[in-house]
């Protein structure tokens, strides 16, 4: 099942249920697929659709950090809420573990070593973790890498 048909079907319910959150979030990531297909110009495939996924759960991220900087609890908790609701669409996602075993595979195949193969390495590994792994957990580990 593609994730608008998914999408569709949580809308109806959070309606059904009265939930505002989940309904909002929804709204909100449908809003994007659809932004994002109008952009491309095509239907999305499911990596697409996992990247606009993806993309919400940072701007909720970056507004979270926001909002604790700020001392809003209120918009903290809703905030939370929301990226709740975001996290049964988001794929699977890659642990610290598996990660560091990519960048590792990458870096012997790429033979980086030094802080100078920073961006090579980078270039190489986010295409392929995209939507799978958050880039600054990967960003974290390269730097580790390189020392």
């Amino acid at each position: 099942m593609s994730l608008t048909n998914q999408l569709m079907i949580d809308m109806k319910l959070a309606m059904k249920g009265h939930d505002k959150t989940s309904l909002s979030v929804i709204r909100m990531l449908k809003s994007g697929l659809m932004n994002k297909k109008i952009e491309l110009g095509h239907e999305l495939t499911a990596a697409e659709e996992a990247q606009v996924v993806a993309s919400q759960m940072k701007q909720q991220k970056d507004s979270l950090a926001q909002f604790i900087q700020g001392q809003r609890q209120d918009l903290v908790d809703q905030t939370k809420a929301q990226m709740a609701v975001l996290e049964k669409y988001m794929p699977q996602q890659l642990s610290a573990d598996e990660v560091q075993q990519f960048v590792n595979q990458k870096a012997q195949e790429l033979q980086a070593t030094t802080k100078a193969d920073f961006g090579r390495l980078m270039k190489a590994v986010m295409p392929e973790l995209k939507g799978k792994a958050d880039g600054q957990l990967v960003n974290k580990i390269v730097k580790e890498l390189l020392k």
